[in-house]
């Protein structure tokens, strides 16, 4: 329970679902989690019960702003970070959109390759100096298994020729993948491993975008209770990550319910996610 002590950890999107799991243990682990979360006011709501969760021999709970649909909040956000912590132990890129109806960051990109894949780029990019600092450290990425109906379309990453939100989702996830393989190769003996994860299908309120008809609600609600994991289920694989000494020098690889797995070539293309990588810089303004 007090592995983590001293450690400092940023989750973003800890006030719910797998991120609000994950946060709760690292805290009874006794870390001090740093909440990245867009809506202050339900971050900190959900601060005063997760503290009361971890009990009193728990770590500390900070809340800071983030929207990663804003350049300018991720940037904002990583200078504040920069100035007034010491060092970051582990930075678990958890939040993300889920089949949204089309719309477009505050930058002007697609909701869901924003958020899911660009915010995060720009944020870890910013913070990598600090993390390099706190050696030995770690970047946890969420992704997901959806991300085999994806394929990386560099003539239309913003959906404006063909928005399918299910397709962008997994565009998305695919993304977060390839952007591992890219990280972990410029990590090479820096002491940061980078390493992603696909958590299943978990009863969160990620899919609070899909439409599904009245009638069948009972039948999904009573097998989502069944068959979906719970947060904490669901959040297993990113405290693994985020702690676990058997993990220790491991470096962009994928993982499932605490094992590595085996991903698509298309996912491992290191070429592929080379290119990624350089248009991402351009996107998100880290190249003139």
């Amino acid at each position: 329970m007090e592995m983590m002590r001293g450690k400092t950890v940023i989750i973003t999107g800890a006030n719910s679902g797998i991120g609000r799991a994950t946060a709760t243990e690292l805290l009874r682990m006794q870390a001090r989690v740093i909440m990245a979360c867009r809506d202050r006011q339900r971050a900190e709501e959900a601060a005063r019960d997760m503290q009361r969760e971890a009990g009193p021999d728990g770590g500390q709970l900070v809340v800071k702003q983030l929207d990663l649909a804003s350049l300018e909040s991720v940037r904002r956000f990583c200078a504040e970070i920069i100035k007034e912590e010491v060092r970051v132990d582990v930075l678990i890129n958890n939040a993300g959109v889920y089949q949204c109806p089309y719309a477009k960051t505050e930058d002007g990109f697609e909701m869901q390759f924003g958020v899911n894949h660009l915010g995060h780029f720009l944020l870890t990019v910013l913070l990598l100096d600090l993390l390099k600092k706190s050696a030995p450290s770690r970047v946890v990425v969420v992704s997901s298994k959806l991300y085999k109906g994806g394929e990386i379309n560099f003539e239309d990453l913003n959906s404006e020729g063909r928005y399918d939100r299910a397709f962008a989702y997994s565009r998305s996830k695919l993304a977060n993948l390839l952007f591992t393989v890219e990280l972990a190769k410029r990590l090479e003996d820096t002491g940061v491993t980078v390493n992603a994860l696909t958590p299943g299908i978990v009863r969160t309120n990620l899919g609070r975008h899909v439409t599904v008809p009245l009638l069948a609600r009972p039948l999904l609600k009573l097998a989502s209770q069944v068959c979906f994991k719970s947060p904490l289920e669901g959040a297993q694989t990113s405290i693994f990550l985020a702690c676990s000494p058997d993990v220790e020098g491991v470096q962009g690889k994928c993982f499932a319910d605490c094992r590595e797995q085996d991903l698509l070539p298309k996912a491992t293309d290191e070429d592929l996610a080379g290119k990624l990588w350089d248009i991402s810089e351009v996107m998100v303004g880290l190249t003139q």
